[in-house]
């Protein structure tokens, strides 16, 4: 299925049947698509629709350059998806996007699930920290010989299995999604930019919906700090570390993700 946004197309899948529970969306990460929700929304009950889409420049989208918001994308799936509100689980650039969904269209949003979240107008490090700043170095100039293999080769070190782990923690068929998944992103079309930056970091306190922040131990300084910050700061957070996991632990099937996910998807449901 398709939903039409600008000049884009963006592919879109749906799980689940309507019932009690309130609908879901889901973004992705900006090294993953829609396919790395698979375990998250395998391990969840079917009594709600999950909805799940790939990103401009990801999976089986089409588009054509042109300057874009992410979370109106996003607003174009649910409308053409039927969900007039959903909890928003967003992934590092895709909770960014799910953050200013809600800060948008906050009567479109019921909850919020943000995992290793980035989020527009975030304070940026003067430095990165060791081991991330040779990380920065060896994919920049892996980017500059056009050596796509290799850019995905470290980025599947530094984000799946966490830039202070081994290489190869995380192996077999998920290393091999993944490797697949960001392969397919870096070797895409420029999708074009958004115009301007949303500032969601100074509006966080109008955040009213709950939002529950998931970090993996195991993930990059900053992103864990800001995680902590954004629970702190909006009214309802509650905010889950994850042990042994780094930035995509509901891609690694992490049990403590997937049941922190369900517990607050059954919260939702009695509120």
């Amino acid at each position: 299925m398709f939903a039409t946004s600008g000049k884009a197309s963006l592919a879109y899948g749906v799980d689940g049947t309507p019932g009690e529970g309130s609908d879901v969306l889901l973004i992705h990460a900006g090294v993953t698509d829609r396919r790395s929700w698979r375990p998250l929304v395998d391990f969840l009950d079917d009594d709600r629709r999950y909805v799940s889409f790939d990103m401009r420049g990801y999976g089986e989208t089409t588009y054509e350059p042109e300057d874009y918001f992410a979370h109106q994308d996003a607003l174009a799936v649910m409308d053409a998806a039927g969900l007039e509100s959903a909890v928003v689980i967003g992934s590092s650039m895709g909770g960014r996007a799910a953050i200013n969904l809600a800060l948008a269209s906050p009567d479109r949003v019921a909850a919020l699930v943000l995992i290793g979240s980035a989020i527009s107008g975030e304070p940026r490090t003067a430095d990165d920290p060791e081991p991330i700043a040779t990380f920065g170095r060896l994919i920049e100039a892996a980017e500059e010989r056009g050596d796509l293999a290799e850019v995905n080769r470290l980025e599947a070190h530094l984000w799946l299995d966490g830039p202070n782990s081994d290489e190869g923690r995380v192996a077999g068929p998920v290393r091999d999604l993944f490797l697949d998944m960001n392969g397919r992103a870096l070797a895409a079309p420029d999708p074009g930019d958004e115009p301007e930056e949303v500032d969601a970091w100074s509006r966080l306190e109008e955040l009213a919906m709950p939002v529950l922040v998931l970090i993996g131990t195991l993930d990059l300084p900053d992103i864990r700090e800001h995680a902590k910050a954004i629970a702190d700061r909006v009214p309802q957070g509650r905010f889950v570390e994850l042990e042994g996991v780094a930035h995509l632990p509901h891609l690694e099937a992490d049990p403590a993700c997937l049941s922190a996910v369900a517990d607050f998807l059954a919260a939702a449901r009695r509120t």
